[in-house]
């Protein structure tokens, strides 16, 4: 995992990229929480949509619920960026769209629109 910020408008915002999934469960996503605040001192997040388990992606297990909702209660504001329009699932696109109409996780094409996104929040 390697994680990078950007300053945009004020905002420190970390962008996390690797080879590997990073994100499998709940506890991984609290510990990619922590290791982004102590090594970038951030508390928005860009993290890429591989970098996810797929089981994230099927809203059936409830890992993006259980996931987003430690994000919200740590007040970490993140963007997942990625293709997402190979999934079918008319539940997972409702909710990308909810998210996205939200002020706190979003799911956006590309790092660009993600940092824009984070640092007007």
């Amino acid at each position: 995992m390697n994680i990078t910020t950007v300053d945009k408008s004020g905002k420190l915002i970390a962008i996390v990229n690797g080879n590997e999934i990073v994100v499998n469960d709940v506890q991984s996503a609290l510990d990619l929480m922590a290791t982004v605040r102590y090594e970038a001192d951030c508390d928005r997040i860009i993290i890429h949509k591989a970098l996810l388990s797929e089981s994230f992606f099927d809203l059936k297990t409830r890992l993006a619920g259980d996931i987003l909702q430690k994000f919200i209660n740590y007040h970490v504001k993140v963007a997942v960026v990625g293709d997402f329009s190979g999934y079918s699932s008319r539940s997972l696109r409702d909710f990308i769209y909810e998210c996205n109409n939200g002020k706190d996780i979003f799911f956006l094409d590309d790092e660009q629109q993600a940092v824009e996104k984070l640092s007007g929040v």
